[in-house]
Formats: C-alpha cells, sequence, structure tokens
C-alpha cells in the first residue's frame, strides 16, 4: 500500500467500525479518460475504435449524450469536477505548467486545497476516497504544491504530481491500485477518482492491443490500442464490483476531460513527458468528435462536448439513450453528495446542479447557465472564443477583443453548424450581457497560499 498516511489509516478503521457492512449509501467511483473524444466509442460509430466494455458498460446503464465538460483543457475541467464550481473561480484558465506560464496566464500555481472540495465531503461524511490516475492540479515543474491528500483523500497514487520522477505512478497502474482500493474497501462505502492516462500523448501502446489492430493504418493502430487498453481497464473494474457482489450499490460513470487532441502530417511521431516518460506523440492523436467540429482547445462541441455513461443497475435505466438532459461538469457534486445522501454544506455556493432526476431516467431540465472561459489563441479558426455560455437552447461564443460572435440554437442544430447570430441579435445582446454579469461576479484576488515559492526567480 502506498502514500496511506497513519491518520488516514486511522479514519479508515473509525468509518469500518462505525459503518460495518452497511450498503444503504452507495459507492461511487468516476472514471475521467483524458483527450478521449466523443467519437471514440463503438456506441458512437467511430469507424476504427473498437470499445466492448463500455458499449456493455452503456446496455447496462445510460449514455447521457448532452453532456459537457466546463474547460477545453485538462486542469480547468478537472477544477470544476473536484469543486462543483467553474474553474474561473479558482483562477485555473489553461492546465498548470510552469509557473512562467501561469505568470501569462493569471493564474495559481495549484488548485486551492482549502476550497470546498467534492472528496473531502465524503470524507467527512464517511466514505473512504481515493485518487488513482492522472493527477494535474498542479505540475511537476511546481515542487512545492500541496499533493492529493490534502485535497481529502485518504489514499493516492497519481502521475502529474508536483516533484521528481520517483513520485510518479506508472499510467498502466491506474485501473489495478483502483481495484485493490476497491477490494480492501468493500465493507465500507467508498468514492474513487479513477483518471486514465488514455488517450493522451505520450501514449504507450501494448504489443497485445498493437496486434489486435495490425490491420489498420499505423496512426489509427496506435490509437485504436490506446482505447482499447482504457477500455479494459474500465471492464476490469466492473468484473472486480460483480465478483464482490458491489454490482447494486456503485454508481459507476465514465467520461472525458475534453475533447481529442490535433494531429495531422507535421505532429510529432515521439514525445517526452516529465511525468510519464517519453512515448509516441500527436501524429497518432488520431480521436474523433464524431459529427462535431472543434477539438482539444475549442469552446465548440468537439472540444467540450465528451462522452458520459453512467451506471448503477437498478437505479439507473439499462440500455437508455438520453439527449435530453442538459448536464455539465459542476454539476457532478452536488449529484454525487445527493447519491450519498450528504447535504451541501451551508456556507457553499454551487455552481453546479443535482442530475440525480436524469439519473433516474425523469425528465430533467437545467435552469442554471452554463458558462465556459478559455485563455488561449486569439485568432484560430477553430479555438478563437475565448467565452461561452448555454442558456436553454442558446448556446453563444463571444471574443470581444475580435469583434466576433456566433450563436446556436442547439434543438434544432445540435452539431452547431449553422451560426443565427444575424438572426437573433436580440439572444446575443442577452447572453452577451450574461457573460458579462459572471465574469464580474468571479473573484479579482486569488488566495496567496496558492503561489509557488519559485515565483520571484521566475519573474527574474
Amino acid at each position: 500500500m502506498r502514500r496511506l498516511t497513519p491518520f488516514a489509516l486511522l479514519l479508515s478503521f473509525i468509518a469500518s467500525v462505525t459503518i460495518g457492512a452497511s450498503v444503504e449509501r452507495p459507492n461511487i467511483i468516476f472514471i475521467f479518460a483524458d483527450d478521449w473524444g466523443y467519437g471514440d466509442l463503438g456506441i458512437h460509430d467511430s469507424t476504427f475504435c473498437q470499445t466492448p466494455r463500455l458499449d456493455q458498460m452503456a446496455a447496462e446503464g445510460t449514455d447521457f449524450q448532452n453532456f459537457t465538460v466546463n474547460h477545453s483543457v485538462c486542469s480547468p475541467s478537472r477544477t470544476a469536477v473536484m469543486t462543483g464550481q467553474f474553474p474561473a473561480r479558482h483562477f485555473v484558465h489553461r492546465h498548470f505548467a510552469s509557473v512562467e506560464s501561469h505568470i501569462s496566464a493569471n493564474m495559481v500555481d495549484w488548485l486551492d486545497p482549502q476550497a470546498s472540495m467534492l472528496p473531502r465531503m465524503l470524507r467527512d461524511a464517511g466514505y473512504a476516497t481515493a485518487h488513482f490516475g492522472k493527477w494535474h492540479l498542479s505540475n511537476t515543474h511546481v515542487p512545492d504544491a500541496p499533493l492529493p491528500d490534502a485535497y481529502g483523500y485518504d489514499e493516492y497514487d497519481a502521475f502529474n504530481l508536483p516533484g521528481n520522477a520517483a513520485l510518479q505512478m506508472a499510467p498502466a497502474a491506474t485501473a489495478p491500485r483502483a481495484i485493490d482500493f476497491i477490494r480492501r474497501h468493500q465493507n465500507q462505502p467508498f468514492f474513487i477518482n479513477v483518471w486514465l492516462h488514455e488517450t493522451h500523448t505520450p501514449h504507450y501502446p501494448l504489443p497485445e492491443y498493437l496486434a489486435q489492430f495490425e490491420n489498420l493504418k499505423e496512426q489509427q493502430q496506435v490509437y485504436a490500442a490506446v482505447v482499447a487498453e482504457g477500455d479494459a481497464g474500465v471492464g476490469r473494474i466492473l468484473d472486480t464490483l460483480q465478483e464482490l457482489g458491489l454490482d447494486d450499490n456503485t454508481l459507476v460513470i465514465f467520461s472525458s476531460d475534453n475533447g481529442p487532441e490535433w494531429t495531422g502530417a507535421a505532429a510529432q511521431k515521439t514525445t517526452q513527458d516529465n511525468s510519464t516518460g517519453p512515448g509516441l506523440g500527436t501524429y497518432y492523436s488520431v480521436g474523433e468528435t464524431s459529427q462535431f467540429k472543434g477539438r482539444k482547445r475549442s469552446l465548440y462541441a468537439g472540444g467540450i462536448r465528451v462522452p458520459f455513461i453512467a451506471r448503477w443497475p437498478g437505479q439507473i435505466p439499462a440500455g437508455r439513450i438520453d439527449r435530453e438532459s442538459v448536464l455539465t461538469a459542476v454539476d457532478l457534486l452536488p449529484t454525487f453528495l445527493e447519491v450519498a445522501g450528504v447535504p451541501l454544506p451551508g456556507d457553499y455556493q454551487p455552481d453546479g446542479v443535482s442530475a440525480v432526476p436524469a439519473l433516474r431516467g425523469r425528465s430533467f431540465q437545467r435552469a442554471k447557465p452554463i458558462f465556459w472561459e478559455y485563455a488561449g489563441a486569439r485568432n484560430h479558426p477553430i479555438v478563437w472564443p475565448h467565452l461561452g455560455i448555454r442558456d436553454g437552447n442558446w448556446k453563444l461564443l463571444l471574443n470581444e477583443e475580435l469583434g466576433r460572435a456566433e450563436l446556436y440554437q442547439l434543438s434544432e442544430d445540435w452539431t452547431e453548424q449553422h451560426d443565427v447570430a444575424a438572426a437573433h441579435p436580440e439572444v446575443v445582446k442577452r447572453l452577451t450581457e450574461e457573460l458579462r454579469k459572471w465574469k464580474n461576479s468571479l473573484p479579482t484576488t486569488p488566495p496567496a497560499s496558492c503561489f509557488s515559492a519559485t515565483r520571484q526567480t521566475a519573474r527574474n
């Protein structure tokens, strides 16, 4: 067992004595893939990937096809899940990288561990909590950032952690570590983040999966092998739940942090990551967005609409496709807390709403708008939008610096092909004002405790 502190061991023992073998509170497993496109599933008509275990998971649960994350890159997308609040509220505007990069983006050096946090709320309610896989709520470039146990986890093992290479878990260990935790905590309620490496670069395709797709061209072969490994890991987790008799008392969700990475003939075939080591590069990142335009870093649907499969036998309808319920990542915290029977803290201001009615197959209408912010390229044909809002069936993409706006009526144009801004100037005006009001509501001063001691050197 790694990274389980004596204090965490004591808490785990107390919880097991107090709760015993109670199964009234369900276990929750949140599987978050990395750069896994909406179209990288068999059930979403992938042209070359095979995902039999995820397809089976959807057949045993519900495929929510109108789910979006709250950013188009990794760290802010994950911040939304952890806090139930839009990442801009926490000064997480781009992925965590070097301190110099954070300074240029006006962001903190790590997510504030003192903020209201999903794993801490569940741990305080008696859940055993764990995080396995990618972290990236700081970065290896920031040596003095807090580790995951500061955020409410009893146990963790991860890569993209702050600190040296000795701290970094091998990506392939993610599913096995989660399975080990399940076996050790099967008699008490548990919450596990399983944050897969697939399909982020570097790619590490295994020979057994490469052989399975040897009929494909090189790029597709590598990518399909990587997807197949992630799919198999999900399957092993589901098999463990069935073996232990935990199926009916475990909510499992699979999703992705953003759309697929960009690729092309000029992309690199190899790359180096200071957390996970050398491997294959973005030349092999040929993930699919189905019919959506945009990819990672874009606020178009291809960058933020991602897979979302929920399975909980006897509680979530099996074999259902839900394209009507509008769900988003900040909804996960209030949803998980309601599932666990844990009230929201009185001083907590959620940006999300509980989607439990949608999970149970009932009508669900999200009353709150969804906001997006992207602080990246200024004038790119796909990543030009810096702000976005969805309110009801309207979605506005905006870049005030460029004086550019696009408006989509999503109930009639789900794939965002027809800009109707010129035909509905009153809607553009109203949603633009909503975006400005939202921006003005955000904090203006980041917490001083979220800056690295290396900032002074970086400025010099």
